[in-house]
């Protein structure tokens, strides 16, 4: 599971806290833990998802230290690593990921893992321990914002 999820739930961490190095630590801890406590699993079919749950806790955790930490903090731009990667990220893409992070962070979470992670409705609301129909209703809620937020019309 690790081989094959790892690199995707970085991912993950990093759209959510926007630096690579507590990306890879809020997924090494989310591993560890669930490897920790494996016997405690009830269904093993569902690791995948307590374990995408646990990277996203990680992610929430973060943030709240970082909150109370940096009040008053530069807003998140989105990563630069070199010249190349700059120019290869066009302005369309640079107002998406602006505008995903003004949003709720609720909506956020869930339109990065319908659509970045391209999980289905029951496995959002799997991972983030909601029923399928508020997943659902966040997911159309946060498009709705993102929508208006772009400008674009319904």
């Amino acid at each position: 599971m690790f081989a094959e999820h790892h690199v995707g739930l970085v991912r993950l961490a990093l759209i959510m806290l926007g630096d690579q190095a507590s990306a890879e630590d809020v997924v090494q801890e989310a591993f560890a833990r669930t490897h920790a406590g494996r016997g405690r699993l009830r269904d093993a079919d569902k690791a995948l998802a307590y374990v995408r749950s646990a990277v996203l806790n990680g992610c929430r955790s973060v943030l709240r230290r970082r909150a109370t930490v940096f009040r008053r903090a530069v807003p998140y731009e989105p990563p630069v690593w070199s010249a190349e990667s700059a120019g290869l990220l066009g302005e369309e893409r640079r107002e998406v990921l602006l505008a995903l992070r003004d949003l709720p962070r609720r909506q956020r979470e869930a339109l990065t893992l319908r659509y970045y992670f391209d999980l289905t409705d029951q496995e959002v609301a799997d991972t983030m321990r909601i029923s399928a129909s508020t997943a659902r209703s966040t997911i159309a809620r946060g498009l709705a914002a993102l929508g208006r937020a772009l400008g674009e019309e319904s």
